[in-house]
């Protein structure tokens, strides 16, 4: 026998709730035949919480039991998501996995082999240019994350504001190997200060922070991925000062 769920989720011409979609396909991937309402207006919507006594939508009835919306059915289920909460490394280590395949792709396209050394100078380019373009999305909230751990920022704001172009453009000009007259100072300078900052503190304040390195209101712990990245950059800009 079938099992059998009911849904009642919010589709209008101008919303379609993203956790009704999700609390279907969790229930038809858990094998149940789902009878799906759609709520079609704001006043149905309206009606319908007023009425079984709930604050939002979608909700799940089986058995004739309300389960309750999508979180509580995941919970019903006892199934995982890719919901992140709390601090998380997640979307560091989504940049540099794949700023890594990029360099490798770049190095093979560009000499026919692996080289380590143009694989690693790829590697940290490209991530640089990515990591600019995260913080480039927002400067605004960028700026509000940077400042509080950031030394110079902390003095003058502006600088946070400046940092991305600074190292957007470092990157690039790395990746084609121009200007390196100025993209090498330029990305010397902010790896500098931003090794200074993160040691500061991480590791003589103790401060709990986020890091503003994948842009604003990121949960990615300030740490020693952050000073990683920064010492990175610094061993980047000397090497390609090197003669």
């Amino acid at each position: 026998m079938a099992k059998k769920a009911t849904l009642y989720r919010m589709v209008t011409d101008e919303h379609i709730c993203p956790f009704g979609i999700k609390s279907k396909d969790l229930l038809e991937r858990q094998g149940y035949d789902v009878e799906d309402h759609h709520l079609k207006t704001r006043e149905e919507t309206d009606a319908f919480k007023e009425e079984h006594g709930v604050k939002t939508t979608p909700q799940t009835f089986i058995d004739g039991k309300r389960i309750g919306g999508h979180d509580d059915l995941v919970a019903h289920f006892g199934v995982t998501t890719m919901k992140q909460e709390g601090t998380t490394y997640q979307p560091i280590i989504a940049v540099f996995a794949t700023t890594f395949l990029m360099a490798l792709s770049m190095s093979w396209a560009m000499t026919g082999r692996i080289g380590i050394g143009m694989t690693i100078e790829m590697f940290i380019a490209v991530s640089m240019c990515v990591l600019a373009v995260l913080k480039l999305r927002d400067l605004y909230a960028f700026s509000n994350q940077f400042i509080t751990y950031d030394l110079l920022a902390m003095k003058w704001v502006r600088y946070a504001y400046i940092y991305p172009f600074v190292e957007m453009l470092a990157g690039v000009c790395m990746i084609a190997s121009a200007f390196i007259f100025i993209a090498a100072p330029a990305a010397l300078f902010i790896g500098a200060i931003g090794t200074i900052s993160v040691i500061k503190a991480v590791y003589i304040d103790k401060r709990d922070l986020k890091c503003a390195c994948v842009g604003g209101d990121s949960n990615v712990p300030l740490g020693f991925i952050s000073l990683t990245e920064n010492i990175m950059m610094v061993a980047m800009a000397v090497w390609m000062l090197m003669p």
